[in-house]
């Protein structure tokens, strides 16, 4: 479907054009987000900036995101799914803990000795290289909001079509390309999904 995460990025940034020359910020979630924001943020001239959301995954299988943790605390859980699996409480504070750590390492990492955010009144548009349950982008979004961005925009290559109504009423605009009846994972609508290290996220950030 997508070359690789910056051809997703070009055709992101077409739907995006009205945002240009507007104060907008475009964020990458680390690491993958970061490729395709990268090239929406030169196709509209705006400013790039990262930010470090963690999964809260089940015990033995990381991939399968019961939750999501962003910086200073902000988390969302999908506390039904954890219950169905049998996970609780203690179980996802531990993991939070676990996480909070590696999020403050990784955000002083990429963003090295650059200034605070500054969202207030500002439009923010996160964007990732696709959404498989959402936890990670409510995340983020619940994050954005607490930093009182005028506007919050989600923009995504690829997500599945039931993820829509849920991530459509907690943001002001949702633009997702392509939307598979048939949803794996991110990686299979990628013909190049290789995995963005920390060293090319600090790159792009430049």
């Amino acid at each position: 479907m997508f070359n690789d995460r910056r051809q997703a990025g070009t055709l992101l940034a077409q739907r995006l054009l009205s945002y240009r020359g507007k104060a907008v910020c475009i964020v990458g979630l680390a690491r993958g987000g970061v490729a395709v924001a990268k090239t929406i943020a030169d196709d509209l001239n705006s400013p790039l900036d990262v930010l470090v959301v963690k999964k809260i995954g089940a015990p033995g299988q990381l991939e399968l995101a019961l939750g999501a943790l962003a910086p200073d605390g902000v988390s969302y859980i999908d506390w039904r799914f954890a219950q169905r699996l049998g996970m609780d409480e203690k179980h996802i504070k531990e993991a939070i803990s676990r996480q909070s750590s590696a999020i403050r390492e990784k955000t002083l990492l990429y963003r090295k000795k650059r200034k605070p955010y500054r969202f207030r009144e500002k439009t923010v548009i996160l964007v990732d290289d696709g959404a498989a349950t959402g936890a990670t982008i409510e995340a983020a979004i619940r994050w954005v909001r607490k930093k009182y961005a005028k506007k919050i925009v989600v923009a995504l290559p690829v997500a599945p079509k039931e993820l829509l109504p849920k991530i459509a009423p907690e943001v002001d605009e949702l633009i997702v390309l392509e939307t598979p009846a048939e949803f794996g994972a991110v990686g299979q609508f990628y013909k190049d999904f290789t995995q963005v290290s920390d060293e090319h996220v600090i790159e792009l950030l430049v």
